[in-house]
């Protein structure tokens, strides 16, 4: 397929996304299972067409001055792809294949109109109901933020520790682009193109040998964060298919216990096979017996033992907007009132699991203050044994970088809050609570 060729299947599947309503990634399925002759390049080229306008919905549309699956893509193409008019222009030929040629209002519309008096929510490229939250947070610094969340996310790994050592896979993995993340010591970064195929890093040697898992960097600094150690009691509480576990796994060395449970049994599914080509021989996988059964009776035995209890709490997800920016657009203000209460009860149930002195990581993968701090400062008046670990403490886990990257990260007295534009990885929250 050409170019341009490809600019006329992006419009056509953004077209059924808005007509059909359905999920982004089911309508490029569709088009795919639709146009069998598409090569995998092409489908690749179109999905991040699709994908970019979809991080730059209301920015683009801002600069076109309509809502339009083709004046998006046009107004993406200029925004995020930083191509002019007269480009733009020589793909929209109305040839064979092609979209239709520009108009006289589209061309004036991409050489003239800029996102300079555009609204936060606009220029920032989210739901406008969300502005308030997203100020409570940022304040002026909103849009610019949030713009950091609408950009195309790197592909982070984590070295598996136990079994090998960053150096050694940096070089073995060197035909795949990898470099050495800014902050964690055991993570390795690979840069994507807009057109290009995330490698198939299932495929190669280092993820067979369970060297390398998919996880990115925030997530490991997340586990690192937490301070889990050799010889202690750790609980993932919300393990799900296993990627802070197994990060935990490799900080404790293969000592001490680790128990990975999951409310959703159905998450923790892919958890015993990264387990076992991990290396990992010290966890122990708890799954709920019953239908409504959650974490409280998979670790009925457990009464204030615990040394560390991970807490990945299900959350809006808007620190991964990045990776994900179709699900910006389909949040609804009720899906933040069900986290929240979510929140709440897993923070309540793991309050009598921690010992004398141990702790609960409360982790997020949201940029949202009820979320986070809102969420902390409620436990703390509900529980009043616990008390939160100052930051300067917390990030000591990363021993020379510890210093850049507090200053990096946004503090509060609840916890620090990474993001893409301040720390380069997804949005992540991090507090970490000690038992008097």
């Amino acid at each position: 397929m050409t170019p341009a060729a490809r600019l006329s299947a992006a419009i056509e599947t953004l077209e059924t996304i808005d007509s059909n309503r359905v999920p982004a990634a089911q309508a490029l399925k569709e088009w795919g299972t639709a146009h069998r002759f598409a090569g995998s390049g092409d489908r690749a080229a179109i999905a991040g067409l699709v994908w970019d306008v979809l991080r730059r919905r209301a920015s683009s549309a801002w600069i076109m001055g309509e809502e339009t699956p083709r004046a998006r893509l046009l107004g993406m193409l200029h925004l995020e792809r930083k191509l002019d008019a007269d480009q733009i222009a020589a793909l929209c030929d109305g040839s064979r294949f092609a979209p239709s040629a520009l108009s006289d209002a589209e061309r004036k519309a991409l050489s003239t109109n800029s996102l300079d008096k555009a609204p936060a929510h606009v220029a920032g490229d989210y739901p406008e109901w969300l502005d308030p939250y997203l100020a409570q947070v940022f304040g002026e610094d909103r849009a610019a933020e949030a713009e950091a969340m609408a950009s195309r996310a790197p592909l982070d790994l984590r070295v598996n520790t136990l079994k090998a050592r960053r150096d050694k896979v940096l070089a073995s993995t060197a035909h795949l682009g990898t470099m050495p993340t800014k902050w964690s010591p055991n993570g390795l970064r690979i840069e994507i193109s807009a057109d290009a195929r995330n490698p198939g890093i299932h495929a190669e040697e280092a993820f067979i040998k369970g060297l390398i898992e998919v996880q990115d960097e925030g997530s490991q600094l997340a586990a690192l964060l937490s301070a889990a150690k050799p010889g202690e009691q750790v609980i993932d509480l919300c393990a799900g298919a296993g990627g802070k576990t197994l990060a935990l796994a490799a900080m404790m060395g293969g000592k001490g216990r680790l128990i990975a449970t999951d409310q959703d049994k159905r998450q923790l599914a892919p958890i015993h096979e990264r387990l076992s080509r991990a290396g990992i021989h010290n966890c122990e996988v708890r799954t709920p017996k019953g239908r409504d059964m959650g974490e409280g009776d998979a670790l009925s035995d457990i009464r204030a033992t615990a040394d560390l209890v991970m807490i990945d709490a299900p959350c809006t997800g808007t620190g991964t907007w990045r990776r994900n920016p179709d699900a910006k657009w389909r949040m609804r203000p009720g899906a933040l009132e069900v986290r929240l209460k979510a929140q709440a009860e897993v923070l309540d149930r793991v309050a009598s699991l921690v010992k004398p002195g141990g702790r609960i990581a409360y982790v997020t993968c949201s940029v949202l203050a009820p979320e986070n701090n809102d969420q902390v400062r409620a436990f703390l008046t509900r529980h009043h044994g616990f008390s939160v670990v100052p930051s300067a403490e917390v990030t000591a886990a990363l021993w020379d970088k510890a210093d850049d990257f507090a200053a990096a990260t946004l503090q509060s007295p609840e916890g620090l809050l990474m993001t893409p534009r301040r720390t380069g990885t997804d949005g992540f929250f991090v507090s970490v609570l000690r038992r008097g």
